[in-house]
């Protein structure tokens, strides 16, 4: 039995600002890195362009294309215009009308079983992955521990 609470729900588009960057694989090892990097950057583009976050930080990854590397989005949630001249992209993210989603406590270094535990609720379920994989960061006090992680991984009946 899971540790994890799986449940499937839907989401809204959500606007965001973002920065891309590449890790080498899926590992948080190699993804950490790059992305506590492009939230650096991202947060200090938001400040000298006078836009407000209004939400939690949402990470999603795509596969590159070239069977190897990993594109990682970085992004905050804005009520900003799309079309301005900024440091960093204002994008749509699409509704999702459904997700399995559980929650992850504890720093993302630790994050593979909590990976591991959706994937098999998904398949066992009858589900298949239907999109990118969000990460919704909830709480991120200084003490890792206290972190509180929601993985969405978009789905359709398989």
């Amino acid at each position: 039995m899971s540790a994890y609470e799986v449940v499937i729900k839907s989401v809204p588009a959500l606007r965001v600002a973002e920065l891309t960057g590449t890790a080498k694989t899926m590992d948080p090892s190699s993804i950490g890195p790059v992305v506590r990097g492009l939230y650096e950057r991202l947060c200090t583009g938001l400040d000298r362009a006078g836009v407000v976050p209004v939400g939690p930080a949402v990470a999603y990854y795509e596969d590159a294309g070239d069977d190897e590397d990993v594109v990682v989005h970085a992004a905050l949630p804005v009520d900003a215009d799309p079309e301005g001249d900024y440091e960093f992209a204002v994008v749509d993210l699409r509704a999702e009308e459904h997700v399995a989603s559980l929650l992850h406590k504890g720093s993302m270094d630790n994050c593979l079983p909590a990976y591991q535990a959706l994937a098999q609720w998904i398949d066992a379920a009858g589900y298949r992955n239907a999109g990118p994989s969000r990460e919704v960061t909830l709480a991120c006090p200084e003490d890792v521990d206290g972190w509180v992680t929601e993985l969405q991984e978009p789905v359709a009946k398989a």
